[in-house]
């Protein structure tokens, strides 16, 4: 029991230098929150009386440029300097490691990109991400944007649309897990619990291994997961815009006439365009970089690997540095254009 206790000992000094650095920053970031605000007020002041005593003007309105750009530097310092070390240095480092060989001993050049595409697994993988990257924005907006529209200004539309928002609150592993129980399969003459086999035997067909001899059949299976969860997500937003949408506006259409279809094409569409690029883009970010639901389903296995999945396998299952960063490499390679297209777009919003 002694020696128990002994052992627990360096953890918790451990535990409690972690506290007192917590409490250290955190009551130094407030101290500061409280104290520049302050100090720029006393130097107001300072300047007001300085300038009534002095028989000069006494300046009204806005502080200087300058204060106001020290006091915005002061509160932007904390952010970029989480971004340098949480994002640019390591977006550097892996580039750099990208042109190294597995060790990241050794500089190889462009070797570990030929590689990418040299290999007909790596291909595979690529392919299958730009079959997510297809399907899941496009099929996930779709079904968010028609389910707001059919429940909008119904008589249960809270819950409605909470039925569909409920997957948003459950994680990207918890949700693989439960549709890993959906595809499940039992050899023989054992009944079937997964849901899918249970209904295809209900209908006298054979049960199958939905995710592991059915490819691309299991790709798409593993895509129906990522779109039930992203719905909940579309349809919310969209939602949102489609009640923001001016009441005279509708209301004109109306008077001239316009059926149901009409309506949604030429008034709905044009005025959630906004809400609907953000949507759409949000979604294919998040399934550019899909994980979690590859790695748990079927870990790549049986051509369903994503880059983001083989990434990990390369860098941490097999060693292989180098391969795993270029793989990182190419996936921000491809996100950039997609955040490029979004800050165009949010500009021309601000323009109109």
């Amino acid at each position: 029991m002694y020696f128990d206790v002994a052992e627990q000992i360096p953890k918790l000094i451990m535990l409690l230098y972690g506290l007192l650095a917590f409490a250290v920053i955190v009551g130094g970031l407030l101290l500061l929150l409280d104290a520049v605000p302050s100090w720029f007020a006393r130097r107001r002041e300072q300047r007001l009386i300085a300038a009534s005593a002095g028989g000069g003007s006494v300046p009204v309105g806005r502080p200087s440029r300058s204060s106001e750009g020290l006091f915005g530097l002061f509160f932007l310092l904390p952010a970029l300097l989480l971004l340098t070390i949480g994002l640019v240095v390591p977006a550097l480092r892996t580039t750099v490691f990208s042109l190294m060989d597995g060790r990241s001993e050794n500089w190889v050049g462009l070797d570990n990109y030929r590689w990418m595409f040299a290999q007909d697994e790596i291909i595979q993988v690529l392919v299958n991400t730009l079959i997510w990257v297809f399907l899941v924005p496009t099929m996930a907006t779709a079904i968010g944007l028609i389910y707001a529209v059919l429940v909008d200004k119904a008589r249960f539309e809270a819950v409605a649309k909470s039925l569909v928002f409920m997957p948003m609150a459950i994680s990207f592993v918890g949700a693989s897990i439960i549709w890993r129980f959906v595809y499940a399969y039992r050899g023989g003459e054992q009944e079937q619990y997964g849901l899918l086999n249970y209904v295809v035997t209900l209908f006298g067909m054979e049960p199958q291994r939905w995710l592991q001899l059915n490819a691309p059949l299991n790709t798409l299976l593993l895509i129906v997961v990522m779109i039930w969860i992203q719905a909940g997500f579309a349809m919310v937003v969209l939602s949102a815009a489609i009640k923001a949408i001016p009441g005279d506006i509708i209301e004109a259409a109306r008077l001239d006439g316009v059926n149901a279809w009409q309506m949604f094409w030429r008034v709905t569409m044009p005025s959630i365009r906004p809400a609907l690029i953000v949507v759409v883009v949000t979604i294919s970010i998040a399934t550019l970089k899909v994980f979690d639901i590859v790695r748990t389903m079927t870990n790549g296995n049986y051509d369903t690997g994503v880059i983001a999945n083989e990434m990990y396998n390369q860098a941490f299952r097999y060693g292989q540095n180098g391969q795993g960063s270029a793989l990182a490499v190419f996936l921000f390679v491809l996100v950039i254009p997609i955040v490029i297209y979004q800050i165009r777009n949010l500009r021309k919003q601000r323009e109109v």
